[in-house]
């Protein structure tokens, strides 16, 4: 007998923040709104992606620091960081720069491995020590060393008019707790666990164990919580793509299952020689949707999702998307809206 799926608590979306190249203020602009929108409609946390050398998001803790002064409540995160493009120290300042400035809103995710085609972007990234550069998980100690207030230099006090101190500064209160891993295997399960951070799942996990989807993110989940210091209570979220149709136009839903179609082979069987498996896109009614989600193994585990929106459609998709979530879909799944 299946377990009753664990109330929805926490309602998130997450989106990659795409632009023209011709014209990048409009769709950076597009993304503050859906943010705006985001904490109109209830959602309790919006998520940005992190892009390099691409036409999205490439400094999402800058989008977030502006994103912050045109909200009051809803949570700001980073689904992921990739921590092999930055110094854990330079980040650690700006995290808690705009945690401070959100007022205790910020939830960095953040990811480990070499950058994206390393070999053709290391000269100019790490131009005198690309082939020492440490980019395992020893990057994010030193990366939760720094935002937890673990000293940093040998040196502080005074130095005649100027005042120095030996760990990063400003230093957030609480962010520590608010760090979240972006894991993908039983291994990146079990550390995130291990070092007391939350965890982020989403639709690509490592097919290691099972080639059936769900089966392998409820591993990692009751994995990541097994080795954890709260045990059952370690916060973890679930980012799937759903996209429900309930007030969408004939036209958006052609175009929605059409992007649900194409993107369907890669679901069946793992890809790549890291065999990596992809969920399917949730395309349908918001009561077809939590239909599904309340019979998917890994989804009966969380209380937090960040629902991920779809990587190429048009602001008003985003609009109608975003509000059949908070107005059908989430409700449908024991999700209230803050009073």
């Amino acid at each position: 007998m299946k377990t009753p799926p664990r109330p929805l608590r926490k309602l998130g979306f997450l989106t990659i923040g795409l632009f023209d190249e011709a014209d990048p203020y409009q769709g950076h602009e597009s993304t503050l709104e859906i943010i705006e929108l985001g904490e109109r409609l209830g959602f309790d946390s919006a998520w940005v992606r992190h892009r390099h050398l691409q036409y999205g998001i490439s400094s999402p803790i800058a989008v977030l620091a502006a994103a912050s002064q045109r909200t009051r409540r809803i949570e700001l995160g980073t689904a992921v960081i990739p921590l092999g493009w930055e110094n854990p120290l330079r980040l650690a300042e700006d995290l808690a720069t705009v945690d401070i400035l959100s007022r205790g809103r910020l939830n960095p995710g953040v990811s480990v491995g070499p950058p994206g085609h390393y070999d053709q972007v290391k000269g100019a990234l790490y131009p005198d020590t690309a082939d020492t550069e440490d980019f395992s998980h020893e990057r994010v100690r030193r990366l939760l060393d720094c935002v937890r207030g673990e000293p940093v230099t040998r040196f502080s006090g005074a130095e005649g008019f100027e005042v120095f101190s030996d760990r990063v500064q400003p230093h957030a209160p609480g962010l520590g707790r608010r760090m979240w891993y972006g894991g993908g295997s039983l291994r990146s399960a079990r550390w995130a666990g291990e070092q007391g951070m939350n965890l982020l799942t989403s639709s690509v996990v490592k097919a290691e164990e099972s080639e059936d989807f769900a089966e392998i993110q409820l591993s990692h989940l009751r994995t990541f919580r097994a080795h954890h210091p709260d045990g059952d209570r370690a916060r973890a979220s679930q980012g799937l793509v759903v996209i429900p149709t309930d007030t969408a136009s004939p036209e958006q839903r052609a175009k929605y299952e059409a992007y649900a179609r194409k993107r369907l082979p890669r679901t069946t069987t793992p890809q790549g020689p890291a065999h990596m498996m992809f969920a399917p896109d949730l395309v349908g009614t918001s009561g077809e949707i939590a239909e599904r989600l309340t019979s998917h193994a890994a989804f009966r585990e969380v209380e937090e999702v960040a629902f991920a929106l779809p990587f190429t459609f048009e602001h008003e998709d985003y609009v109608q998307i975003l509000t059949d979530i908070a107005t059908g879909l989430a409700p449908a799944l024991g999700w209230q809206p803050p009073a």
